[in-house]
C-alpha cells in the first residue's frame, strides 16, 4: 500500500472503534498499520536519496555560449594590418582572376554588414529607393510597360468597336555595375604609417575602413541623384519629367501643384517623400500660411526630441547631393514621390579591400584600396516628378 493508503486504514480504524476504547484487535491492526507506514516512509526517503544522486544541479552548472566563429575576421584584421595573408583567409574569395594579393580579398560577412550599412546612411535617395543585391556584376534586363492612356470602348452589339486602343509598346530598362575604387591623395591608395597599425590600443581598421567606405558612399550619393547615366549611374533628376517653379522663390501653390503632379495611385501607396538638400529645407522651414504657421510641420513638438519633418502630409528625406535653391537660374533642385517606385539601385554583394605593404615601405607605410560595384536607375519616370526651378 502507498503511504496515503496506509494513513486512512489507521483512520478507518480509529472510526471503528468510535468513541470507545481500541479492541485488543483493533490495537495489533493499528500497530501493524504503524509499522506499514514507518517501512513506506523510509522506501519513499531512499527513493528520493537515489533521484537525488541521478540529478544534475543545473544552478551548479555554468554552461558558456557557443563561441562565435570569428576565424575569417580575424584573419582579415590580421590581413588589414599587415598586408600579410594567412593559411584562413584562403578562404575568402579573391575579387580577381591572377595572383590573391593583387585582386584583394572579399571583405567577410560581419564587416560587410557595417559596411552596408554605412553606404545606406549615407545619402537620402538611397534610404527610400528600391535596392537590390546580386552576387555577381553581370547586365541585369527587364520589361516595362506604361499603358496607361488606353483604355476599352463601348461597343455596339454585333459591331467591331469604331475606335480603340493602341497595341502595347514594351521598353526596355538595363542595370550595370560600375566600380566603385575609394583611393588617397591625388588618386593614389590611401596611406597609413605602419607604426599607427601597430598600435594595438587604437583600432586602426575600423578607422580605415570608415574612411574608404565613407568615400564611396559620397559619390554613390551624387550620382544617385545627377548620374548622366554614361559612365556612371543614371540619376534621379537625369531624363525625368519635372515640375516648373515658376514663382520668385518657393510658393506653396507650387508646391501643391508639384504633389498633384504625381498620380494618386502612387501618392496612395503611403511611401512618397519629398527629397532636396539641407539649405533648401532651410527656406522652405521660412514658408508660412496666412495665420503665419510654418507649412513645414514637425511631428515632435518642443525640445524633448528631433523632430521628423513632414511637407504637406509628406516625409521630409535629406539629401546633400541636390542643388539648393535659387532664384535667377534654372536648376533641378529636388524630387516628390514614390521613389521607392521609381529609382532602383543595384549593389554587387562583396567589397575588395588591396592592401600593399610593400611599395611604400621605405616610408614605413601600407597602402589600402577599397572596391565596390553598383549601378542604378530610373525605373518609373511616373512615379516622382524633378522640382525644376524655372526663373
Amino acid at each position: 500500500m502507498s503511504k496515503d493508503q496506509i494513513l486512512a486504514a489507521m483512520q478507518s480504524v480509529l472510526d471503528e472503534a468510535g468513541e470507545n476504547s481500541l479492541t485488543d484487535e483493533q490495537c495489533a491492526r493499528y500497530e501493524a498499520l504503524e509499522g506499514d507506514l514507518k517501512r513506506a516512509q523510509k522506501s519513499e526517503e531512499i527513493q528520493k536519496r537515489n533521484a537525488a544522486y541521478n540529478s544534475v544541479v543545473t544552478s551548479a552548472l555554468h554552461v558558456a555560449p557557443a563561441k562565435e566563429d570569428d576565424t575569417l575576421e580575424r584573419a582579415f584584421m590580421h590581413y588589414a594590418r599587415t598586408g600579410q595573408k594567412n593559411s584562413d583567409i584562403t578562404e575568402l574569395r579573391a575579387q580577381s582572376v591572377g595572383t590573391d594579393s593583387a585582386g584583394g580579398y572579399a571583405v567577410p560577412t560581419t564587416l560587410l554588414s557595417k559596411m552596408t550599412e554605412r553606404l545606406k546612411a549615407f545619402g537620402g535617395v538611397a534610404s527610400v529607393a528600391d535596392e537590390i543585391t546580386t552576387s555577381s556584376g553581370e547586365p541585369l534586363t527587364w520589361v516595362t510597360l506604361d499603358d496607361t492612356a488606353n483604355a476599352g470602348v463601348i461597343a455596339a452589339e454585333g459591331t467591331a468597336p469604331a475606335s480603340g486602343g493602341a497595341d502595347l509598346v514594351f521598353g526596355e530598362k538595363t542595370l550595370g555595375a560600375f566600380k566603385y575604387v575609394a583611393p588617397g591623395a591625388s588618386n593614389l591608395p590611401l596611406r597609413v604609417s605602419v607604426e599607427l597599425l601597430q598600435d594595438a590600443n587604437f583600432n586602426v581598421q575600423s578607422k580605415v575602413f570608415d574612411a574608404l567606405t565613407t568615400r564611396i558612399a559620397r559619390q554613390q550619393a551624387v550620382d544617385w541623384v545627377t548620374g548622366t547615366g554614361t559612365t556612371e549611374p543614371f540619376g534621379v533628376n537625369t531624363g525625368t519629367a519635372g515640375t516648373a517653379f515658376t514663382s520668385a522663390g518657393i510658393t506653396y501653390a507650387e508646391l501643391v501643384d508639384a504633389v498633384h503632379g504625381v498620380d494618386p495611385a502612387y501618392r496612395a501607396s503611403g511611401k512618397c517623400v519629398w527629397t532636396f538638400n539641407d539649405a533648401t529645407l532651410a527656406l522652405i522651414e521660412k514658408l508660412v500660411d496666412g495665420n503665419s504657421r510654418p507649412l513645414l510641420n514637425m511631428s515632435t513638438d518642443g525640445i524633448s526630441g528631433a523632430p521628423s519633418a513632414r511637407l504637406l502630409g509628406f516625409p521630409v528625406v535629406i539629401d546633400q547631393a541636390w542643388a539648393t535653391y535659387t532664384d535667377g537660374g534654372t536648376n533641378k533642385w529636388g524630387a516628390f514621390g514614390d521613389l521607392n517606385a521609381g529609382y532602383i539601385i543595384r549593389r554587387v554583394s562583396g567589397f575588395s579591400l588591396v592592401v600593399d605593404p610593400y611599395t611604400r615601405v621605405n616610408e614605413g607605410q601600407v597602402q589600402y584600396s577599397l572596391h565596390a560595384r553598383a549601378d542604378a536607375v530610373v525605373q518609373d519616370a511616373n512615379a516622382f516628378r524633378v522640382l525644376i526651378n524655372a526663373v
